[in-house]
């Protein structure tokens, strides 16, 4: 039975319109599975890679693909490295992320009272789950306020929470309190420790392009007391303009090479035994001088994992130096005598910085030491100044 020519033409014209249609839809499937790998997120694992959005989010800049360096997979004892490692190695080129939480505009131009430029600049790392160190430290030492006539502002560093769904929460929380605070700088990468460099050198560029005249940058962690006005004291005796890097200074160490280590960097990613002089212990106090130092270094130096040595590079490169300030405490305050608790705020009157407080404890120290009211023995010793 034939077909009249009528119908036949019309059915050719389905079958045509039928094909193009399952070409199409392959080709659309194709074209986006090239472009999420392109971005990485083949591998939801990998520590430095952009996950795929599902909505338009405006960034910054455009989004730039950053693609895996697969020839170091190639290298003779790689596929035996943890894979935290083989992740650094494979993205540490990776430097170009979206913004997703940006300061306001008037971060750096605009002051507290309006009382001239940024004196002391507060750029604190965190992680993007420590929603409540973030408000203790806004409540205590990080208040954006002005100290004897000089002018504090506060941000805090983070990136994304690895977990996607996590991520969702975590995310929103984010811009909660970028709309409520104006003090979150957020980029899209996963947030790790092995990830605070790329932090660090991702706060640099942004320094450099939003905030370039801030006289002083405390750069710290979220997890330190911070002595803002003694800071600020001790600030108004140095020059904005010359060499100033001081903090816990560390020298005459190299590489930890045992795996289980936290701190453990393989011979793939440092083949020198030692680390050039670098300050550790959560907090160190720059000059604008240094600050466009290490920022020029940072083009010139690849990423290494641990962040407090990189910033030693950087001032090594640039033939800089870090000194030691009495005032930051890395491990602590100790008491005289057992019989007089390390947590006395007499013992805080001068120190600077101290590493490793509890939440509640940054604001339990805070209200002690502003207390009017507080008189302290002349036999508690006092922190020299530097």
């Amino acid at each position: 039975m034939r077909l009249p020519k009528k119908r036949c033409a019309q059915a050719l014209i389905l079958l045509a319109l039928a094909v193009g249609l399952l070409f199409y839809v392959h080709s659309l499937e194709l074209s986006n599975k090239t472009r999420w790998q392109d971005l990485g997120t083949s591998d939801l694992q990998d520590q430095m890679v952009l996950k795929p959005q599902k909505w338009k989010r405006a960034p910054e800049r455009p989004l730039v693909p950053c693609f895996t360096n697969t020839s170091v997979a190639k290298i003779s004892g790689f596929s035996a490295q943890p894979k935290h490692i083989q992740n650094f190695l494979l993205y540490k080129h990776c430097r170009d992320f979206p913004i997703l939480q940006n300061a306001p505009p008037n971060k750096c131009t605009g002051s507290p009272g309006g009382l001239g430029p940024v004196f002391l600049f507060l750029a604190i790392k965190s992680s993007p789950k420590n929603y409540e160190r973030r408000d203790l430290i806004r409540r205590t030492w990080g208040q954006e306020r002005v100290v004897e006539g000089a002018t504090i502002r506060r941000l805090f560093l983070v990136g994304t929470e690895p977990d996607v769904l996590e991520a969702r929460k975590v995310n929103r929380l984010l811009a909660i309190e970028a709309q409520l605070h104006g003090d979150i700088l957020q980029w899209d990468f996963h947030d790790s420790f092995f990830n605070l460099t790329l932090k660090q050198v991702l706060f640099l560029e942004w320094q450099a392009a939003h905030c370039p005249n801030a006289s002083f940058i405390f750069n710290g962690d979220d997890d330190v007391f911070a002595h803002t006005d003694n800071m600020v004291v001790y600030l108004q005796g140095k020059e904005a303009d010359k060499h100033l890097f001081v903090g816990y200074v560390i020298s005459n160490v190299g590489p930890i090479r045992v795996p289980w280590s936290k701190y453990f960097v393989s011979e793939l990613v440092m083949k020198e035994d030692k680390y050039p002089p670098y300050c550790g212990g959560g907090g160190i106090l720059l000059s604008r001088f240094t600050t466009r130092a290490i920022q020029r270094a940072s083009h010139e130096i690849p990423l290494f994992p641990i962040d407090d040595v990189y910033l030693g590079m950087c001032l090594q490169h640039e033939g800089l130096a870090p000194a030691r300030h009495m005032g930051i405490k890395v491990v602590g305050v100790h008491a005289p005598s057992p019989r007089i608790g390390s947590f006395d705020p007499c013992f805080y009157q001068d120190v600077l910085l101290v590493h490793r407080f509890l939440p509640y404890e940054m604001l339990l120290m805070w209200d002690a030491i502003k207390n009017p009211g507080l008189k302290c023995s002349k036999s508690v010793l006092h922190t020299p100044r530097s």
